[in-house]
């Protein structure tokens, strides 16, 4: 079977990516370790969904990043609290978007991927960018995956393309296609904060609910608000 590597948090986003792939390849998922509040909930959903989905798992470390972000995603700032209401506010998600941006996150998953792939000769990189987080986050755009793989067609001495089912897919349409690949959502962990349970108000939780709630899918996940 051919091979792929997925950049995998144990997020909603990453779980409906890789089950898209999971039948037509081995897949090899990678969770980052960077100092994020929600890591040790991220490694346990990452952990059940690989066991459960068959993928083989890999733990990278990466103290550096943690060391050079001031995110508050791994530091000791606050993890902003959003309404329903400030999703679809360009000034307040830019400003929460700001709070929890960690320097070139994804261009580093992503490069050390592309490392995976070139030394098992996986053909493809799977992540989870998608559309309605690309409207804050660049590094989840179509532009940005469109570069990277042009990037790789001159810097790789393999073929190798990022896949993105979610590319042009907002919350709810990932919730719907999660639902015709039998992706294991109920599993995943999409927290900022790293609490037991999702805390419910972050910005990732509160696109999380908008995303059922709008698919009209049942929201198996457990808030505390």
């Amino acid at each position: 079977m051919n091979k792929a590597i997925a950049v995998f948090s144990g997020g909603l986003d990453c779980t409906v990516a890789a089950s898209v792939y999971a039948k037509d390849y081995e897949i090899h998922a990678i969770t980052f370790n960077y100092g994020q509040k929600a890591f040790e909930q991220e490694l346990k959903a990452s952990q059940i969904i690989c066991e459960k989905m068959g993928f083989k798992h890999h733990i990278i470390n990466l103290d550096w990043l943690s060391k050079i972000s001031t995110s508050s995603l791994n530091t000791s700032e606050e993890i902003p609290n959003v309404d329903f209401k400030d999703l679809d506010d360009a000034e307040k998600s830019a400003e929460s978007a700001s709070s929890v941006w960690v320097p070139a996150r994804n261009t580093v998953f992503t490069s050390i991927a592309a490392s995976y792939a070139e030394s098992i000769g996986a053909e493809i990189i799977i992540v989870g960018w998608d559309k309605e987080e690309a409207n804050t986050f660049p590094d989840n755009s179509k532009e940005f995956l469109k570069s990277f793989n042009e990037l790789f067609k001159v810097g790789s001495p393999i073929d190798i393309e990022i896949k993105a089912p979610a590319i042009d897919l907002d919350k709810d349409e990932i919730v719907k296609l999660g639902s015709d690949v039998n992706a294991p959502m109920e599993l995943s962990y999409s927290c900022y904060k790293g609490t037991d349970i999702h805390c419910g108000v972050c910005e990732s939780c509160m696109r999380r609910k908008r995303g059922f709630k709008k698919a009209g899918i049942k929201d198996l996940t457990i808030y505390e608000k």
